[in-house]
């Protein structure tokens, strides 16, 4: 059988988290569910679609979000039961052809060249998919296909909710000249503004405008790169799953914090989590970095690459504390916290350490084993035990 023309699929879970908690609390079907901090400074993770009827969408304030839809349920985020039924949605994927993408937890680029023997066309793959999804998953998944990554994963956005669209290599001009120039990737809204002078509206006007005229406005390399994609060239492979570059964690609090114990409380918070992602995952981190956004939107990061790689909570703790300890100033009002490990190494089964990482190092790993029998926060350091919960 020879290669399809169209290969690559694009799977989304449509409204993934709000979907997973209609699935925990079916007393939500048919109700506006709103995924996200409810507080004045919260924002939107995910919105059912009766909640999208009124205006509601990703990303947006929960305040203006509660506004728009004042009979939405609004509920904080639960990442444990997002990433279980993500990797039942991983396995369906890899049951096809181990050429899965992950984008996130609810979307994969997969090339289904060499599943064709087995399971027929792409279109055929793609309604399989969706039914399976339906079937173990439990919620609606929409699947883009085209002739490379840039269609597919547009035709998945024309498809939702609920859809399956194909574009054939043929239809490639026809299906994105109209459609406007921020849908391309690499198009943002400075970007969008841009091009408006030129009278550059839509994909359609991109593709015609010669790059040497781009190139005045946005670079050359950029206006190549645009040029390609608006005349649907995207040689970009499927790539499979890397290893993660970093993980981190962070936290927007309800107000501003400035008293230095009660962040230093949240910063202990925060690398508890990362320490327990990298045990998680089995990395140790080379590097570690504080980010701290103030009252006034000013952020600062500070980093420090460390002796050797870990992955124990004391040990970010105990360097993100110094960095925090050594900005300049003195009191501060700060908005937002976030600690990072990058340089990942994967965890070796053992790793010659100073007794005291040692002894660290079982305390959390014992803090695992409760947590993951008991649930998060069964166990914690009784510094977190009066930790503010108001954000």
């Amino acid at each position: 059988m020879s290669r399809a023309a169209e290969p690559i699929l694009h799977a989304d879970l449509d409204a993934f988290y709000a979907s997973v908690e209609v699935l925990k609390d079916p007393s939500l079907v048919g109700k506006p569910v709103v995924v996200g901090g409810a507080g004045s400074r919260g924002v939107v993770m995910s919105a059912s679609y009766e909640a999208r009827a009124h205006g509601v969408r990703n990303a947006m304030p929960a305040v203006r979000a509660r506004r728009l839809c004042p009979d939405a349920v609004f509920l904080p985020p639960d990442f444990e039961a997002y990433k279980a039924h993500s990797n039942r949605f991983r396995e369906i994927l890899l049951a096809v052809t181990p050429l899965v993408e992950p984008i996130a937890l609810d979307e994969a680029f997969l090339d289904v060249s060499g599943a064709m023997l087995l399971f027929g066309q792409p279109l055929d793959v793609a309604a399989k998919i969706r039914r399976e999804v339906a079937a173990e998953v439990g919620v609606c998944c929409s699947v883009g296909v085209g002739p490379n990554k840039l269609i597919a994963k547009l035709a998945s956005k024309q498809a939702k909710p609920d859809g399956l669209v194909l574009v054939r290599a043929d239809e490639v001009e026809a299906f994105l000249d109209p459609l406007p120039s921020g849908a391309l990737w690499g198009v943002g809204e400075k970007t969008v503004e841009t091009l408006s002078r030129l009278a550059i509206r839509s994909v359609g006007d991109l593709a015609r405008t010669p790059p040497a005229i781009l190139g005045h406005l946005l670079g050359e390399q950029h206006a190549r790169d645009l040029h390609d994609l608006a005349r649907g060239i995207d040689e970009r492979p499927v790539v499979p799953y890397e290893p993660p570059k970093s993980i981190s964690h962070e936290e927007t609090f309800a107000t501003d914090l400035d008293a230095e114990e009660d962040l230093l409380r949240e910063v202990l918070a925060l690398s508890q989590r990362v320490g327990a992602r990298l045990r998680e995952d089995g990395y140790r981190a080379r590097t570690v970095v504080l980010k701290v956004r103030l009252a006034n939107f000013t952020t600062l990061t500070r980093s420090r690459t460390l002796p050797a790689p870990t992955d124990v909570a004391a040990d970010i703790y105990h360097v993100t504390r110094e960095l925090y300890r050594g900005l300049s100033g003195v009191r501060r009002r700060v908005r937002l916290l976030g600690v990072q490990a990058t340089g990942l190494v994967p965890a070796a089964e053992e790793q010659l350490a100073l007794i005291r990482g040692e002894l660290w190092g079982d305390v959390e790993r014992a803090v695992d084993r409760i947590e993951r029998r008991f649930g998060r926060g069964a166990a914690k350091p009784a510094a977190l035990l009066d930790r503010r919960r108001d954000h």
